[in-house]
């Protein structure tokens, strides 16, 4: 009986000797440089590299124009495009996170992972962190001017995490209260 392998092109070779398909598998998808390899970094660049593609053409479709940028930062993918218009940001950033959900559902598809990755439109959530930090920093001042909770108005779980980590920094207490999507930081000094 003679083992039998499909190669590359789909044809059927003979092998001369026995061989382990696991190693094989293995083999191939190792890098060149195996002593610069690292999975996760691989794994993210994978995913901002399927999200490009699809917002790439998706800005075709609608006939928009911005470039995109990737990077990894930590944990996390990161995918900006760059442009002056803010239709794709919308009222409060919702057609942007409708727009990474949209993006997280095709690195789904590309990848067969779940993703976290964080798409900017227009620089609109960094201009939105910044706004985030002042608020943190005034209610931060406010609880301990007055040793009363502060309630902070609605927020997507992206940006109560922002609050959620400001807040801890100062050496404060937070927490999330409310149903989505009127979920809102409650400052206090517990």
């Amino acid at each position: 009986m003679s083992d039998e392998l499909s190669s590359e092109q789909g044809e059927v070779v003979e092998a001369t000797e026995p061989v382990d398909v696991a190693q094989v598998a293995v083999e191939e998808d190792e890098p060149d440089d195996a002593d610069s390899y690292d999975g996760t970094e691989s794994a993210l660049d994978q995913e901002g590299d399927a999200a490009a593609d699809y917002l790439e053409e998706l800005l075709d479709i609608v006939d928009m124009d911005g470039d995109i940028d990737t990077y990894v930062e930590g944990d996390r993918a990161h995918v900006s495009i760059v442009t002056d218009s803010q239709t794709l940001v919308g009222k409060n950033g919702e057609v942007l996170d409708a727009l990474q959900e949209l993006a997280r559902l095709a690195v789904l598809t590309d990848t067969g992972r779940r993703s976290r990755l964080i798409l900017d439109v227009a620089g609109y959530r960094d201009k939105r962190r910044q706004e985030l930090l002042i608020m943190a920093q005034e209610a931060v001042a406010e609880v301990k001017r007055t040793g009363e909770p502060a309630r902070l108005p609605a927020m997507n779980p992206f940006e109560r995490k922002i609050v959620h980590d400001a807040v801890a920094e100062a050496g404060l207490t937070s927490e999330s209260e409310g149903v989505e999507p009127q979920r809102r930081v409650v400052v206090s000094t517990k």
